[in-house]
């Protein structure tokens, strides 16, 4: 659970630790949420500074080059598979870095089989619940998470 922003940032850190870039993670979570906002905090935890990170609304994606490659997707304003696949979704999941896609459950069924889904389950107007589950593949990586993350169960 993250009760603050600096929480947030925590998971993330952790996140990075534990889970392999090359991973596609689906961000699910009502509007506000904090979807964005974890991408912002793995991206800052691999040398971006955060004003660089931004939602991908509207430009649909966003690449961020860092130490490890974030793409940073927002599927909430495309209409169907083929617009989906037109972004050059199987080349980046098939790539070196991470792949966020905000609003993946509109496009579950066009996702690799191996991946991770986070949801950000809204708390209050500061804290967030974050659940983490993948496929087989993420099992030890995602416990090895969330005992890195015990300290913000409070």
């Amino acid at each position: 659970m993250a009760h603050s922003e600096t929480d947030t940032d925590a998971v993330a850190r952790a996140f990075i630790k534990h889970i392999p870039n090359n991973t596609t993670i689906g961000l699910t979570g009502t509007l506000g949420a904090g979807k964005t906002r974890f991408v912002q905090g793995v991206a800052v935890a691999l040398g971006a500074r955060s004003e660089q990170v931004t939602s991908p609304t509207f430009v649909i994606c966003n690449q961020y080059p860092l130490e490890k490659i974030i793409y940073h997707l927002d599927a909430y304003r495309i209409q169907d598979e083929d617009e989906f696949f037109e972004l050059g979704v199987d080349e980046m999941f098939s790539g070196d870095g991470y792949v966020f896609i905000e609003w993946a459950e509109k496009f579950e069924t066009m996702m690799p089989r191996e991946r991770i889904i986070v949801t950000i389950d809204v708390l209050s107007a500061t804290s967030r619940r974050f659940h983490f589950n993948g496929t087989p593949k993420y099992q030890q990586a995602i416990k090895r998470l969330l005992l890195d993350c015990i300290d913000l169960q409070g």
